[in-house]
């Protein structure tokens, strides 16, 4: 019975939203794909055929309905070396090698990595993506004629306006098609799709990369394949998580790093390009009304239909039709109310995913500045939980025993704190170190007590330690050197 729902909620739901969202999103993948393998240094086919096979197999075996995959930017930049240096037969090798380690992946349940990327790198990201699709419609715009701005300011009109009218349709479809008709009727002299590269007429077959089968070629191919792998899959939790928000439903981040590995294999055979989940692309589809996975099917398909059947009509389609939409894309993208919170947010986060922002447009790279962003969050989170660390004393009646109390975190980052917080150069017959109310996490903070401990013997004050936990006890029994022989010679040398 649960499969059976799932197939419902997931397939059947939405048929009439998805099939319409998936036509839109196949149209908006013509030029990207092709764009991308002009990135890439290939053939327009591989692109074409990778987004094809890719939107395909994640929208059946992905763990984000709704989401749309295919060739993207992020992965093709990542190609040209490769492609330059030793081909593309090469390319497609590594394509099929990035899914299974995507499928590795997947079977170690790294999606839960997930997780520990803060709202404002997501936020950073989301907020970059949108100003790069914003700029990447910039050279459409540049050195064009009157014709092309008319058309885009033209299809705006229609993408925010029509659906005041009636929304039984989505707007991006109708300006497409609003805006090809002029074109071809009116013959009006603007870029065409077409204009961008010579699309295939046959459709894609199973094949084999020519390429020797051997170690030398796995030295050559798994470097690329590797760096694929993560930034495709960073790409598609990030998307998986973004639009999870818009369509406020979960999703299964460890299956999408599965769906994404068998995708990516499929399309290497197929003669395609990598790719991961699409932002753009995504957030077309669901403003559309796409829901289910029967949208990224209907888009795949469709996309191949357009190219190899309806190929000579798909060329006429203006990109000032597609340069509206996107342009809707990044609009519509962009958290337009971070803007706002960097004022009333905390300063670290405003940092955090300003910080983001900066570095994957500086960059174009998307991966660069999650990381960065995540690592910027981690050194503030690890700053802020070191400033818990609290410590309190008091001397007994008769002034030879002193209690201290220990409260909060002991780590790499509030181990000086902890060190700092005994009055060593007081002379006591004991010391009592309380740390019920404390936690000791590494080696750092276990190096720390062990200082403190012999430090305090050497003035000769007995020292007892008492409250440690479970874990805390198991920790310094393995690495503290206060209670071993030798002692004062081994924290010397450690």
């Amino acid at each position: 019975m649960d499969l059976i729902a799932s197939v419902r909620r997931d397939w059947l739901s939405n048929v009439r939203g998805d099939v319409l969202a998936g036509i839109v999103v196949a149209l908006a993948l013509i030029p990207e794909a092709i764009g991308f393998s002009v990135i890439a240094g290939v053939d327009p086919k591989v692109g074409l055929y990778a987004s094809f096979s890719i939107a395909v197999v994640t929208a059946i075996v992905g763990g984000r309905p709704g989401m749309i995959s295919a060739a993207t930017a992020a992965v093709a930049l990542l190609m040209v070396d490769l492609v330059k240096d030793h081909g593309v037969q090469y390319l497609f090798a590594a394509t099929i090698l990035m899914g299974l380690l995507q499928l590795v992946a997947g079977a170690l349940r790294l999606g839960v990595l997930m997780r520990y990327v803060s709202r404002s790198v997501i936020t950073g990201f989301v907020n970059a993506l949108a100003i790069l699709i914003f700029l990447a419609q910039l050279p459409e715009l540049t050195g064009v004629g009157w014709q092309t701005y008319a058309m885009v300011a033209g299809g705006l009109a229609i993408i925010y306006l029509f659906p005041r009218l009636t929304k039984a349709i989505p707007s991006p479809l109708v300006t497409i098609v609003v805006l090809s008709l002029l074109a071809i009727l009116l013959d009006l002299d603007v870029r065409r799709v077409g204009d961008l590269g010579e699309l295939p007429t046959t459709l894609p077959m199973f094949l084999l990369p020519q390429i020797p089968l051997n170690f030398e070629t796995l030295q050559i191919i798994f470097p690329y394949a590797l760096t694929m792998a993560v930034v495709g899959l960073l790409e598609s939790l990030l998307t998986a998580t973004i639009v999870d928000d818009l369509t406020d439903t979960p999703s299964n981040k460890n299956r999408e790093c599965g769906g994404q590995g068998v995708a990516n294999v499929i399309a290497g055979f197929l003669g395609g390009m990598g790719g991961c989940a699409m932002i753009g692309q995504s957030v077309i589809n669901v403003k559309s009304g796409g829901r289910g996975r029967l949208s990224g099917v209907v888009a795949g398909c469709f996309l191949l239909f357009l190219i190899v059947v309806l190929g000579p009509w798909v060329a006429q389609i203006p990109m000032a039709a597609l340069v509206a939409v996107m342009i809707m894309v990044a609009i519509g993208t962009f958290n337009w109310g971070s803007i706002k919170n960097l004022r009333s947010h905390p300063l670290s986060s405003s940092v955090v995913m300003v910080v983001t922002v900066i570095v994957v447009v500086a960059t174009h790279d998307l991966s660069l500045g999650v990381l960065a962003g995540v690592l910027l969050s981690g050194i503030f989170f690890a700053r802020k939980v070191a400033r818990i660390l609290a410590i309190s004393s008091e001397l007994s009646e008769d002034g030879r025993v002193r209690t201290y109390r220990v409260a909060g975190q002991v780590f790499f980052a509030s181990s000086e704190t902890f060190a700092n917080g005994f009055d060593l150069r007081e002379v006591l017959d004991k010391v009592v170190i309380d740390v019920s109310h404390a936690h000791f996490w590494d080696i750092s903070a276990i190096g720390a007590l062990d200082k403190v401990v012999l430090k305090f013997r050497r003035e000769g004050t007995e020292v007892e330690i008492m409250g440690l936990n479970e874990a805390s006890s198991t920790m310094i029994d393995r690495f503290g050197l206060h209670d071993k022989p030798d002692a004062e010679l081994k924290i010397g040398a450690h």
